[in-house]
């Protein structure tokens, strides 16, 4: 008995004195109702005896009571502290009543007692940490749509504090690793230093904001801060460049292209790489236009009190292009509201969402408004316009070099013309290229290691692929041929 309550628990306790007794074992509460119970000898006048038993358990203030059902009986036994009148209780019941029973079931109420508060403790850890999960996603929800002192107030009960500034840092565990362990994996690697959310879209990915590593430790030469190596084996870790906290939601997307590159690295991690970012070239030239196209967005007000502002629609809009698919995840709603909401976008954008043009169009808008600094002289106010100057071409050039120069993989430019000609699905550009998609795949892998961005998981870098492509388009250079099923988005 003392082995199985070490080695079982609870539940083989109930099954061993069930078989033993030959009776149907359970615990319940002090309504009666069955907490956990053993199968066997299941009876239909078991539920109604649990009740009764329960209730005379509680009324009289007794430690144990017997019933007699009319051709069953319950044996009942207090399992809680004797001060507990309203605690769990041992109910057997069976069709016999001895000695050696009654002997048998008092025997077990020790162990099966310590078995139960076990269990409760286990239980309410669990309940402990899914809170402190939801509470660390909620701060990571606030950080991502810029609402810093919404978040500063609401992790100040957590520890430790948020770091300012910060990098974001996303771990990648094996399949067959709990969510909670590789949190708890990471926290025993980086300390009390981070700030660990598991990620509330992909299953093994857990999300940790890290302070810089300080200029006084000195000796570290390699890429990354050694708060950052991957906690363990089977583990790949992705770092974004050192951030204001306010950019959390760009340090997640840029963590994200850098686990791409730590995937095919030996050592497992990687930080992203080098190079400016289109939100940053485009911001003065592209700011009124992104202003210009979101106005209907921002103006728009919902006809009923239950129906998204346009505020909603926008974190929508925005964790959908992050996300895809994982956007309900995100947002914690059912998959058909994304859908209604991204429906109610296109409407008032003029937008067609399911195609790249129209999804690039609205990634670049959402990062360049709202306007952070002045806008250039005779800004344009079209895409076209935006994507036309020699800043933007500069930068498309540089970004499409992994593609263009000498040195570029036999294959690269075409197979990643035709991604992007059929949207980024996978199948569509494996039947274009006359490949399977497997090997359609491997070569998407590639190019994530030459580009050292991520293709195949959102965030992606395909909008800015896109943009880029169409930027050297309007500069001479070959044309993606929209597929029959998109339309252009308005330029």
């Amino acid at each position: 008995m003392h082995r199985l309550a070490y080695t079982g628990g609870t539940e083989a306790l109930l099954h061993w004195l069930s078989v033993r007794s030959g009776t149907w074992t359970a615990v319940v509460d002090a309504a009666g109702s069955v907490l956990t119970a053993c199968r066997r000898h299941f009876t239909s006048t078991a539920a109604e005896l649990a009740v009764l038993g329960a209730a005379e358990l509680t009324s009289r203030g007794v430690r144990s009571v017997v019933l007699d059902g009319g051709g069953s009986i319950a044996l009942v036994y207090a399992l809680g502290a004797p001060s507990a009148s309203d605690g769990p209780a041992l109910v057997a019941i069976g069709d016999r009543h001895d000695a050696g029973l009654s002997t048998l079931l008092a025997d077990a109420v020790v162990p099966l007692s310590l078995c139960w508060k076990a269990d409760e403790a286990a239980r309410e850890r669990r309940r402990v940490e899914l809170a402190d999960a939801r509470v660390r996603e909620a701060v990571l929800h606030l950080l991502s749509a810029g609402q810093v002192p919404a978040a500063h107030q609401i992790a100040s009960v957590l520890r430790p504090s948020l770091p300012d500034p910060v990098h974001v840092c996303v771990v990648e565990y094996p399949a067959g690793l709990r969510a909670d362990e590789a949190a708890r994996l990471c926290a025993g690697t980086l300390g009390r230093r981070a700030w660990i959310v598991p990620c509330p879209v992909y299953s093994r990915h857990v999300i940790v904001l890290t302070p810089p590593v300080p200029a006084s430790t000195g000796g570290h030469t390699g890429p990354l801060p050694p708060v950052v190596m991957p906690p363990g084996p089977g583990c790949f870790v992705g770092v974004s460049e050192e951030m204001p906290l306010r950019e959390t939601a760009a340090g997640y997307a840029q963590a994200v292209h850098a686990l791409a590159v730590a995937r095919g690295r030996a050592d497992r991690y990687a930080r992203f790489g080098t190079g400016q970012e289109l939100a940053l070239v485009a911001h003065a030239d592209g700011a009124v236009w992104a202003e210009t196209l979101l106005a209907p967005l921002r103006a728009y007000a919902p006809g009923r009190p239950q129906d998204p502002d346009s505020r909603e629609l926008a974190v929508t809009a925005q964790s959908w292009l992050n996300f895809g698919s994982g956007a309900a995840r995100y947002l914690r709603v059912h998959r058909n509201t994304v859908a209604m909401r991204l429906r109610r976008i296109e409407e008032l954008l003029d937008l067609d969402l399911g195609a790249l043009p129209g999804q690039a169009a609205l990634s670049l808008a959402l990062r360049l408004a709202p306007a952070h600094q002045e806008a250039a002289a005779h800004a344009p106010r079209t895409l076209d316009g935006v994507l036309a100057r020699p800043s933007v071409r500069q930068w498309a050039g540089h970004f499409l070099r992994p593609v263009t120069s000498a040195a570029a993989p036999a294959g690269a430019s075409e197979t990643l013309r035709v991604w992007l000609e059929h949207d980024g699905q996978l199948r569509a550009t494996a039947a274009a290229l006359g490949i399977s998609v497997p090997g359609a795949r491997k070569r998407l892998v590639r190019l994530e290691a030459a580009f050292e961005r991520s293709l195949l998981q959102k965030p992606s870098a395909q909008h800015d692929l896109w943009l880029a492509h169409r930027s050297m388009e309007l500069d001479g250079g070959p044309p993606l041929t929209a597929p029959p099923h998109s339309r252009k988005v308005r330029r």
